[in-house]
């Protein structure tokens, strides 16, 4: 219960930040939200880190969910990490695919592929954290 009640917390922070920073269009504007963005990830990473360590319960029911907990947080990070490697490589591939378009059409199948291939990243996060998932 607490994990979504800390899920919510941090989307609604992002949403307000969001809005905040909306503001001002400038290159400093997106520093500061995707900073304050990392922040609140980082915060929210801290919670449930001092959440899985320090679980209020007796001694054989915090040997058996400690572990249950290491596997959801491994899961939760090789998702989330997954998911982050694949946006920062979309972002990266996608501006250059859609420049390389704009000079030479016929390009368009090949920047796709290229595309596909930063994409499976989040795949293979995705296909790990089930792995890990299917081990509890």
């Amino acid at each position: 219960m607490i994990g979504l009640e800390l899920i919510v917390f941090a989307a609604l922070s992002l949403a307000v930040l969001g809005f905040y920073f909306r503001k001002g269009k400038s290159v400093e504007s997106f520093k500061n939200v995707l900073r304050s963005c990392m922040y609140s990830a980082f915060l929210a990473l801290i919670v449930g880190f001092s959440l899985v360590i320090a679980p209020k319960m007796s001694m054989a029911a915090e040997a058996a969910v400690s572990g249950a907990g290491w596997g959801f947080l491994g899961a939760a990070i090789a998702a989330g990490l997954g998911c982050l490697g694949a946006g920062i490589a979309v972002a990266v591939v996608g501006s250059s695919a859609l420049g390389v378009v704009g000079e030479k059409p016929e390009m368009l199948g090949s920047t796709l592929i290229y595309l596909g291939l930063a994409e499976g990243i989040a795949i293979y996060g995705l296909i790990v954290a089930l792995l890990i998932l299917g081990r509890m």
